[in-house]
C-alpha cells in the first residue's frame, strides 16, 4: 500500500510544534504544574496542525543541519515568547508577595510545587486566581492569538531577532514591579499608616507595648481590606492578557 507523505508539510508543522510547545512550557496558564508535559506536547502538536496551512506557505525543505538549526531556533523563539508572558503575569504574584510581607503572613511561607510558587497565603491565592481567570475569561485565547500571529513575522525556518526580546524583557520587568505595587498599593499604604500609628502610641505610652499588638492588628487589617485588592484582579488579568498580546506582536512584528 502506497501512502504519499508531504515532507514539506511535515517539516514545517514539526517546526511550528516545537515553537508552540516551548511557549506552552513557560507561558501561563499552561505552565501550571498540574498540566503534565505530555499534555502540553500533545496540545502543541494539535495547535501546530491548526496553523499548518499558514506555516507551510512559502516553506522550502531544509537539509539535515539546516533542519536541526531551525529546530533549535524555534525552541529558542517559543521559550523567549513564553518567558515574556510569564514575566508580565508575575506582577500578580508579586502583589500577593507584597501583601504577605507587609501584612505579617510571610512567616507561613511555603513552596507550592503545583504552581512553582514560593510564598505565603496571598501569593498563592493571587496566582491561583489569575490562572482561573485566564481560563474563565478566555484570556488564554488572546495570548495564543499573539503566538499564532508571530508566525507571520517570524516564519518557521527563521530566527527571531534577539535584540527585540532583550529590550522587551527589560520593559516587562519594570512593568511587572510597577504593576505589583499598583495592585497592592492601597493596602500597603494602610499597613504603613498602621505601623506609624503603633509607633506613635509606643512613643506616647511605652508601657502599653503597642508593637506587641502589631501582628494581630496588621493581620486583621489585611484580612479586612484585601477583598478590595482581590476585587480588581479580574480587570488586572484582562489588562495583562492584552499587554501580553501586544508584547508578542511587538517583539515579532
Amino acid at each position: 500500500m502506497y501512502i504519499p507523505i508531504d515532507f514539506t508539510w511535515l517539516e514545517a508543522t514539526s517546526l511550528a510544534a516545537v515553537r508552540i510547545t516551548a511557549f506552552l512550557v513557560l507561558a501561563p496558564p499552561f505552565s501550571h504544574g498540574t498540566i503534565p508535559m505530555r499534555i502540553r506536547a500533545m496540545l502543541g502538536v494539535g495547535l501546530a496542525l491548526a496553523v499548518s496551512p499558514v506555516v507551510t506557505v512559502g516553506y522550502e525543505r531544509l537539509d539535515t543541519p539546516g533542519f536541526l538549526f531551525a529546530l533549535m531556533g524555534q525552541a529558542l523563539t517559543g521559550a523567549l515568547l513564553g518567558f515574556l508572558v510569564m514575566a508580565l503575569f508575575s506582577a500578580i504574584q508579586g502583589a500577593g508577595h507584597l501583601v504577605d510581607t507587609f501584612g505579617g503572613f510571610q512567616l507561613a511561607q511555603a513552596f507550592d510545587p503545583g504552581m512553582a510558587v514560593n510564598g505565603a497565603q496571598f501569593t498563592r491565592l493571587f496566582q491561583m486566581t489569575a490562572i482561573l481567570l485566564l481560563f474563565a475569561s478566555d484570556g488564554y485565547q488572546l495570548v495564543l492569538g499573539g503566538l499564532f500571529r508571530s508566525f507571520d513575522a517570524v516564519p518557521v525556518d527563521g530566527v527571531i531577532d534577539l535584540g527585540r526580546p532583550a529590550e522587551a524583557l527589560i520593559g516587562a520587568a519594570g512593568q511587572m514591579m510597577l504593576s505589583a505595587v499598583q495592585i497592592a498599593g492601597p493596602l500597603l499604604i494602610v499597613l504603613f499608616l498602621a505601623d506609624v500609628g503603633l509607633g506613635l502610641v509606643t512613643r506616647v505610652a511605652p508601657a502599653l507595648n503597642a508593637f506587641a499588638l502589631g501582628f494581630p492588628v496588621k493581620i486583621g487589617l489585611t484580612l479586612l481590606l484585601v477583598a478590595f485588592v482581590y476585587a480588581v484582579l479580574p480587570g488586572v488579568v484582562a489588562a495583562i492578557a492584552d499587554d501580553a498580546t501586544r508584547l508578542l506582536l511587538g517583539v515579532t512584528g
